[in-house]
């Protein structure tokens, strides 16, 4: 069976991906499939750095706007609905370009990873939140370092979520979570596709994501974060987690004044682009494209994509 092709473009904060991905599908009578866990939510238009209706340019683009900032965004929701953007794609006969951020859900639907659910045992996740409640995150770690050490490294000690549903895995089904992981891992693609990660040389990068961090408080970052706090949203949603949501609310609530909340959103984003490196250099089939290897200059990236879409018989 002929596998359908899928396009991914992906890279850290800031470095350019919007753009790159609008010319490619431009280039090939593309679509494009957000792959960035903040563009999903409507009302988070500057601090998820939205592409507006100008910037896309005609293209179509999905899994933008689909949620209020109060729903739950996770990789199994993810998953579903770039399936069902992608069948739609498919069906025209255009070619997806998964562009986006987040490792994590790429993976997930590079690789069609099974995230199915055991049936929860309530009773035993409300005793695990009780632990987690009474004695503190920690105490709950160290339960899961005894079952499945490879999860524990792999899941902070602060996330209580994925450490509860790795115990529970653990409990259902006598197997560690991090195994049935890593089988998932191993799993060959449906997709005849191209993985690109778009990168440039660090100072660059950091000085990008300086000046966007400059041009998101231009803008009304500021404005934007007050409007949403004044429909409700609040710091324990996950929406609100996003880079730049969570410190201007911190700065709104007196934690700390607007200069050091704006020193805070650059020093993390940079961190997070450092993080998001690291994860795309772990992963199998990736292709880098080193902006300095073309000059910085993206009508060259875009012809060697297109070059090698061609090789890959997908155009």
């Amino acid at each position: 069976m002929n596998r359908p092709p899928l396009v991914i473009l992906t890279g850290p904060t800031a470095v350019g991906k919007t753009d790159l991905s609008i010319r490619l599908a431009k280039a090939v009578g593309g679509e494009i499939v957000s792959a960035d866990s903040m563009q999903v939510y409507r009302h988070m238009d500057i601090g998820s750095a939205k592409v507006t209706p100008g910037e896309m340019d005609g293209v179509p683009h999905h899994l933008i706007d689909v949620l209020d900032p109060t729903e739950e965004f996770n990789v199994v929701t993810f998953q579903t609905m770039a399936k069902e953007a992608l069948n739609g794609i498919y069906g025209r006969g255009h070619i997806p370009v998964v562009a986006g951020g987040t490792g994590f859900y790429i993976q997930a639907l590079l690789y069609d990873i099974d995230f199915t659910e055991q049936d929860s045992d309530i009773a035993l996740r409300r005793k695990l939140e009780q632990l987690a409640a009474e004695r503190g995150p920690e105490y709950l770690h160290a339960m899961l370092r005894e079952i499945d050490p490879a999860s524990a490294e792999a899941i902070h000690s602060n996330n209580i979520k994925r450490t509860i549903r790795a115990i529970e895995f653990y409990r259902q089904t006598g197997e560690p979570i991090s195994v049935h992981n890593e089988e998932q891992r191993e799993k060959k693609s449906p997709y005849n596709f191209l993985y690109y990660v778009l990168n440039t040389d660090r100072a660059a990068l950091y000085g990008r994501i300086d000046r966007r961090v400059d041009m998101m408080m231009e803008q009304g970052l500021l404005e934007e974060v007050r409007r949403l706090a004044a429909m409700g949203c609040d710091r324990q949603m996950v929406s609100m987690q996003g880079l730049g949501y969570k410190e201007i609310l911190a700065y709104l609530e007196g934690e700390y004044s607007l200069e050091e909340a704006i020193r805070i959103i650059k020093r993390d984003t940079r961190h997070f682009a450092k993080r998001q490196i690291t994860w795309f250099k772990r992963e199998r089939d990736v292709r880098w494209l080193n902006l300095p290897d073309f000059d910085n200059d993206r009508a060259k990236v875009l012809k060697h994509i297109l070059k090698e879409m061609d090789e890959k018989q997908m155009l």
